[in-house]
This record gives C-alpha cells, sequence and structure tokens, in this order.
C-alpha cells in the first residue's frame, strides 16, 4: 500500500468530546456509563459459575449422587440467571438513555456551531466553500453521531469486559493467562499498525467529502450558466477528478480498516489452540498453577479459561473493530471544532444606538418607545453620558485598506458625505467601490485612516447598532424561504404589515406583488427562484426601505431591473433617498446624474470628483466614459 499522508488528529478532540458530552449531560452521562459497566462486568461472571458448575460435577462424579450435584448446581445456576436478567435491565436502560444523549448532544452541538457562525466576520464565508461549511452541519455531525452512540460504548463496553475477563484469568491461572497476554501484545501491535493507517485516510476522506459537496452545491447554484456556455463536459471532468479523490481517500481509510477485523480474528483462534494445548499440557505434566485463587490445574480452570479465551480475544476484536467509528468521528469533530474555534469578529464598541426624543430646545433625551428619531449614546470614562442625534454625517478621511497584507485595494480615500447628500461611486470592476461600503458596514476593518460616523470613529460603535443604522441594497439579493411579506419585514421585524406594503409601494413592488396567486402570503423557496430577477430585486429594495434607515448603500440596486422598470423604482428611489444619506455604486451613469457628487476610481484611488456638470467640463475620465468613449470594464 502507498505510505499514508502526514495527517494528525489535534490533542485534545476526544477528550474535548468527552468533556462536552459529561458537561451537556452531567447526571444522564454517569448513570449511562455505569448501566454499561454493570453489564460489561455480569459478562465476565459466567466464567466463574462455569467453573463452579464443573467443580461440582467433579466432586460427585465419582459416587454418583446426582441429587445432591442438583441441590448444589441449581442455586448457581439461578444466581447467574438473575444477574443475566439485571444485565438485560441495565443494557435496555443504558440504550435508552445514548438514543436520548446521542440527540440531544447534536443537536447542542449544532446550535452551538451556528449560533458561533453568526458571529464569525464576513471573511470567514468569503474565504470558504459554501458546500464545505454545510458538510460540517451534516456529514460531520453524523460521524460525530456514529462516535457518541456507538463507537463510544461499544469501546467502553469492550474494555471493560476486557479488564474483567483478565482479573479473572489471573484469579485462577497465571501461567495461563501469560499465554493469552503474548497473543494479545500481538494483537495490539497489529491494531496500532494498521489502525493508525486507517485514522490518517479517514481524516483526509473528510475533507474529500467536504470538498465534493462544496463543488456540487457550486454547480447546482450555477447551473444555468453552465448550460448557457455548455460546459457540461467540463464540469463532468471536475467533478470525475474530485470524485476520484474522494474514492481513492475512502478506499484506502477502509482497506485499512477493513483488513483489521480478520487479521485480529485469526490471532485469536490461534491463541485459543494455544491455550487449550497449555491447558493440557500443563494438566498431564502435573505443573504446580500459580494464581490468586490458590486452585490446582484441572479440567474445572481449563474449560472456563478456555471460553474466557474466546471471550477476551473476541472483545480485543471488538474494540479494534470500533477503530473505524472512532477515527470517522474524530475526524468529524476535528472539523466541527475548527469552526467553533475560528476567530469571531470582535467588537470593542460601546457606543449604542437608541430611541430620541429632542425637546424644544434641543435636549436629547432616551426613550423606550419608537419616535422616529435616533441617537448614539456615548458613555464617557468620568461616568457622564453624552446624546449625538442621529444624522447620517459620514467622513471618510485617508483610509487604506488590503484584504491581505500582500495587496492594497484602497489607498489614501477620502470621502465627506454631509446628512441628505447623495455620493455616487464609478470606475471599472475592481477599482474598490464595494470595498467603500463594506468598510463602512465594518464588514472589514481599515488599516489606516478614519471613518467617522457623525462625528464619532466607527470603532466605537457597536457593529449591530452601526448596521441597525443602514440600509443595504446588493447587486445579488437574498430571499429567504417564507411569504412575500416576510421577505420585507426582514428589514424590520417589528413593522406593521401596512408599513411593509407601504415600503412595497415606495419601491415600485407592490404592483407586481398585488398580481401573485397569493399576493402578499405567496410563499418564497429557493432565494424566490419563482420570481423574475428584477422582482426579486424589488423586494429586496422594499426591504430596504422598511427599515427606514439614515443612510443607504445602493449596490448595483437596479442593475438586474429593465429599463421600464427602472424608470418606475426610481421615483420610489427618489422618495426613498429623501433626506438620507446615500452611497450609490452603479455602472448605469445615468442613475448617478444627480448625486451631490460623484467619485471616479481607478485601482483603488480616487481619480476624479465632482458633480455631474463639473465632471462633464473637465472632460477627464468620466466624460470619456459617459459619452462612451471607452467602456467602464
Amino acid at each position: 500500500m502507498n505510505k499514508p499522508p502526514k495527517m494528525k488528529f489535534k490533542k485534545n478532540v476526544f477528550s474535548r468530546t468527552i468533556k462536552m458530552l459529561f458537561g451537556y449531560y452531567p447526571v444522564l452521562a454517569p448513570v449511562t456509563v455505569f448501566c454499561i459497566l454493570f453489564s460489561a462486568g455480569i459478562s465476565a461472571i459466567p466464567a466463574i459459575f462455569t467453573q463452579k458448575i464443573i467443580a461440582i460435577i467433579e466432586k460427585w462424579w465419582e459416587i454418583g449422587d446426582w441429587q445432591s450435584a442438583s441441590k448444589e448446581i441449581f442455586p448457581v445456576i439461578g444466581i447467574l440467571l438473575g444477574l443475566y436478567i439485571a444485565a438485560t435491565i441495565s443494557i435496555a436502560v443504558y440504550n435508552q438513555l445514548m438514543a436520548y444523549i446521542t440527540q440531544g448532544f447534536l443537536c447542542k452541538m449544532r446550535r452551538t456551531m451556528f449560533d458561533g457562525m453568526q458571529n464569525l466576520p464576513v471573511k470567514y464565508f468569503d474565504t470558504n466553500k459554501h458546500g464545505d461549511i454545510m458538510s460540517h452541519y451534516t456529514n460531520d455531525i453524523d460521524t460525530l453521531r456514529q462516535l457518541v452512540s456507538q463507537a463510544l460504548p461499544h469501546l467502553l463496553q469492550s474494555a471493560a469486559i476486557v479488564l474483567c475477563v483478565l482479573s479473572v484469568m489471573l484469579y485462577y491461572s497465571v501461567y495461563m493467562t501469560t499465554v493469552v497476554i503474548v497473543g494479545v501484545i500481538v494483537m495490539i501491535n497489529v491494531s496500532k499498525k494498521v489502525g493508525g493507517g486507517s485514522a490518517k485516510y479517514f481524516m483526509k476522506q473528510q475533507q474529500s467529502i467536504g470538498k465534493a459537496e462544496g463543488f456540487i452545491q457550486e454547480m447546482m447554484n450555477g447551473q444555468k450558466v453552465v448550460k448557457v456556455f455548455s460546459r457540461e463536459d467540463e464540469c463532468e471532468k471536475q467533478f470525475e477528478k474530485i470524485n476520484n479523490e474522494l474514492y481513492e481517500d475512502s478506499r484506502k481509510a477502509h482497506s485499512f480498516a477493513n483488513i483489521l477485523g480478520p487479521i485480529i480474528g485469526n490471532i485469536g483462534n490461534i491463541m485459543y489452540v494455544l491455550a487449550a494445548i497449555a491447558g493440557g499440557v500443563f494438566i498431564l505434566s502435573g505443573i504446580r498453577n500459580i494464581s490468586i485463587s490458590g486452585m490446582p490445574f484441572s479440567i474445572s480452570i481449563v474449560v472456563p479459561f478456555l471460553n474466557m479465551t474466546k471471550q477476551f480475544t473476541g472483545n480485543i476484536n471488538q474494540l479494534s473493530q470500533q477503530i473505524n467509528s472512532v477515527v470517522m468521528g474524530l475526524a468529524g469533530a476535528q472539523r466541527i471544532y475548527d469552526v467553533m474555534d475560528e476567530t469571531k469578529e470582535t467588537d470593542e464598541g460601546y457606543v449604542t444606538l437608541v430611541n430620541a426624543k429632542v425637546d424644544e430646545a434641543g435636549n436629547i433625551t432616551e426613550t423606550d418607545e419608537r419616535t422616529g428619531k435616533w441617537a448614539w449614546k456615548h458613555p464617557h470614562n468620568d461616568g457622564t453620558v453624552t446624546y449625538t442625534l442621529l444624522m447620517g454625517d459620514v467622513q471618510i478621511t485617508d483610509v487604506d485598506f488590503g484584504y491581505n497584507e500582500e495587496k492594497t485595494v484602497l489607498k489614501n480615500i477620502s470621502v465627506y458625505a454631509k446628512p441628505g447628500q447623495q455620493v455616487a461611486f464609478v470606475g471599472a470592476t475592481g477599482a474598490g467601490k464595494t470595498t467603500i461600503t463594506n468598510l463602512i458596514n465594518r464588514f472589514y476593518d481599515i488599516a489606516d485612516g478614519k471613518i467617522r460616523y457623525d462625528g464619532i470613529n466607527i470603532n466605537k460603535i457597536k457593529k449591530s447598532d452601526l448596521r441597525r443604522s443602514l440600509g443595504l441594497v446588493l447587486q445579488e439579493t437574498n430571499l429567504f424561504s417564507g411569504t412575500v411579506m416576510e421577505n420585507i419585514r426582514y428589514g424590520r421585524l417589528e413593522a406593521t404589515d401596512e408599513e411593509c406594503i407601504e415600503a412595497a409601494k415606495l419601491a415600485g413592488a407592490d404592483d407586481f406583488i398585488t398580481r401573485l396567486p397569493d399576493g402578499y402570503e405567496t410563499e418564497l423557496s429557493n432565494n424566490g427562484a419563482n420570481l423574475s430577477q428584477g422582482q426579486r430585486q424589488l423586494i429586496s429594495i422594499a426591504r430596504a426601505a422598511v427599515k427606514d434607515p439614515p443612510v443607504m448603500i445602493l449596490d448595483e440596486a437596479t442593475s438586474s431591473i429593465d429599463t421600464h422598470t427602472e424608470a418606475i423604482v426610481q421615483k420610489g428611489m427618489d422618495k426613498l433617498m429623501e433626506d438620507r444619506t446615500v452611497f450609490v455604486i452603479a455602472h448605469r451613469l445615468s442613475t448617478v446624474k444627480d448625486s451631490d457628487v460623484i467619485m471616479v476610481l481607478d485601482k483603488g484611488e480616487i481619480i476624479e470628483r465632482g458633480n455631474h456638470e463639473e465632471l462633464i467640463n473637465k472632460k477627464g475620465t468620466y466624460y470619456q466614459l459617459y459619452t462612451g468613449a471607452f467602456e467602464l470594464e
């Protein structure tokens, strides 16, 4: 076989899983362990009773007093039967508890992982395939289920039986036990050798599964693009390569795991034969038995010892068989913990957004009721609190930024947007237009410079409150499963139906919504696949409108709307933009003509700024773009 790749589990994966399991179920988990150990202990007892019964038979064999023998045998059998009944009850209890604990554990793990994912920065989702992320919730969780529900209980049970049987064997004969232990040492070495290769490949298999699922989801989302460019054959070739990698990793992992059982089983059979031969030799040669019991070698010891040997090696084999499930489960657990341990989005902000009242003298006070006015609540080190009315004054000063240290995307960017102003960004794809708006939202943090919001450094504002004050309409729409009304209300959950309908009218979406089969109660699924791209965009605009923020960011908001619909939407957009600070990113220059200031970006720098007339008169880059001298791209 090929040499396995060098891949190791983190040292604390197993212990962390056990700690979390007992942390979630501090009472039920120990009870389950007790039931497993109790039933395992009883499994080792039959050998003792077998020895006693054979000894009784030997005692009364010569005189043939079966009546006296039966009086001694039946109580022993009765006790054994009672123990078996108790063991059966114990097994039933622990199986029920394991079903409850396993599903509860996985439920809590999924919730912990999902809750943690909500606090991850946008960068994580930008740099990881969504299919691979989904694999954590499906395939990795399933392997963890097998670990908790099957592998760990069987591992514990087999280990307990092995220890109990070993203790009984030592009680009866040290010599016979030594013969068995020699075989066990061989078993352990084989398990370590073969099981180690299995573990390494099972870890690689889990990664290959995530890669395959990520590719499949990517192809499903882009199926129309694949077909329109007739790239089916190329996609099949790419998938075949990924699928073959998964096949090879899985084949190698299971080839190691599958040969382990037969090898261990046959070593156990050889040990059984050797134990029988050794027992016969010891009896015939009259060798003095060394044992805790002090009993000499006899048939009453050798016969149950052979059964114990079979039981001992059988459970060693069971332990080796669990290596498969254990390493798969640990591989899945490690990937889950990797997600849980991802660096969360940090937020050192302490300035919050509150409802505000403003009296005739201009004094600002905080209130619990919705007044339509908002203020920044700014606590200071001396214990005082000041309030700044939310106006939408955004100042970006000398900002530099790069998604990584090697490449700078924005250089020395300065933008000043007064309340109610409309600022437009134009330029070629990759010029940095969307990046600027990502910095305003604090999806990414700047490397150098300052961004102030109503005179407050945005690093001091809590991210959730900052984003509550901003409305965002992206070029790429994202609708959720639910009704049209619920999707609009997503912008402000406490909004009434009337407010949602008013927002839809403002965005120009009411007309087509009322013509849907169930109007605003029409169910949407699969990102609104039953709607046109333009209709989905209109709902997205309505969702931003119902939020009623003082600052709007429109990133190609009308790019997916036809010219006729755009005229309708533009009227609503004009109303929506009244008395708000608006940042517009557009390739259609006709949509930014009326902006107060237009920024022309090129390779991360602002090369021109001014209103439409000023830039046309300059006859620079904007003039050439507007008159069609060259295209934006």
